[in-house]
């Protein structure tokens, strides 16, 4: 996904002016479960800040992080985790007169690097993919990430793209009196391709390879994942005076190699989700937006089969209203309906999203 985007800035070449915008907002996820669930309930709300400043036709720098809460009601109590995110930094430079994006990222530590033992359950109710919290982890010890992607025309119409990049992660101690946590570094390589189908139709396709080390523990135990690969397609097509978005992504989780048994083996996975949405201009300023997504996911030993995690059914809606020249509201709501697996069995949700982000840019 990320090739997607960068693909089709590199091609562009660059442009003259100065630019700036910056969004802020707030966000609610929330899921309600069955009463057999260990979970009554686990909500949270984050306030994301993002701030991008081109400095030039070359040069751009984005920084983002934000403030979040969650709180999980379980048989045994209230769990509750708040404070800061970490804080991304990146700088982006258009090279080689704009067909190649450099970039480095800094990830700056401002978020917890620790927490009690007691707040894990909710940590893992939080990561777990199918729900797709939207701060899915409060902080680590924090990393940079270098990479690049450039872009080049398939005949007269296509493009395609190719990119990568490495992240180092700093020590950091997760759960306190636990022992510091070294990650492994990991490694990503993209592919992408993107043109227009038929007359008004338009595609846009990737696929990624991730690889990293193992993680450390202060103590001596280890943990690894395997390599994931992940494949991306989103195709828009004319609607009458709007226009209709269709999407899929599809990533595996392999099982980890070159490991004995003593290093902790991350399950095997997959994620599946399939979306779409019609967007209707209203007015010149108002525009309307239904959508719908299904998501789900499996996850297995290092042999067999794979078995489902859950699933959910998320429709929706947008509101997007452009206030003036430089002010842009998005107002969002969506309610997901699904159910997840619990001890053989399985477990109804119903997960509420309400969105509202203020975006302005000159």
């Amino acid at each position: 996904m990320c090739l997607c985007a960068a693909a089709p800035l590199a091609a562009q070449g660059t442009t003259d002016g100065v630019g700036s915008a910056a969004r802020a907002g707030f966000v609610f996820d929330g899921y309600y479960f069955g009463s057999s669930y260990a979970f009554d309930h686990v909500v949270e709300w984050t306030v994301p800040v993002s701030l991008s400043h081109r400095l030039g036709p070359s040069l751009t720098v984005d920084l983002s992080s934000g403030y979040a809460h969650a709180a999980a009601a379980t048989t045994s109590g209230t769990l509750e985790v708040s404070g800061p995110t970490d804080t991304d930094v990146r700088m982006s430079w258009a090279a080689v007169s704009g067909r190649v994006i450099v970039s480095v990222a800094g990830t700056l530590p401002t978020g917890k690097k620790g927490v009690d033992s007691s707040s894990v359950p909710l940590l893992s109710a939080l990561a777990t993919e199918v729900l797709n919290f939207t701060t899915p982890s409060f902080g680590t010890g924090g990393g940079v990430t270098g990479g690049f992607a450039t872009a080049f025309k398939l005949g007269e119409r296509w493009a395609a793209g190719v990119g990568g990049s490495y992240r180092w992660y700093a020590r950091y101690t997760p759960v306190a009196g636990s022992g510091d946590l070294e990650p492994g570094g990991e490694g990503r390589v993209r592919l992408g391709a993107e043109g227009p189908v038929g007359d008004r139709g338009y595609f846009r396709g990737a696929a990624m390879y991730a690889t990293s080390g193992a993680d450390t523990l202060s103590a001596g135990s280890r943990s690894a994942s395997g390599p994931r690969f992940l494949l991306y397609s989103g195709l828009s097509l004319p609607a009458g005076r709007g226009s209709l978005s269709l999407y899929a992504y599809d990533r595996y989780r392999l099982r980890p190699h070159g490991y004995d048994s003593t290093v902790v083996q991350v399950p095997r996975g997959n994620v599946l989700a399939l979306g779409a949405r019609l967007e209707r201009p209203l007015s010149p300023a108002l525009s309307l937006a239904p959508n719908v997504e299904f998501r789900h996911e499996l996850a297995g030993p290092p042999t067999g089969r794979l078995v489902l995690l859950g699933w959910l059914v998320r429709p929706g809606v947008d509101l997007r209203y452009r206030a003036s020249g430089a002010l842009t509201v998005l107002v969002q709501g969506q309610v997901a309906f699904g159910r997840l697996a619990d001890s053989g069995s399985s477990v109804s949700l119903v997960g509420p999203r309400a969105v509202v982000l203020l975006e302005w840019a000159r």
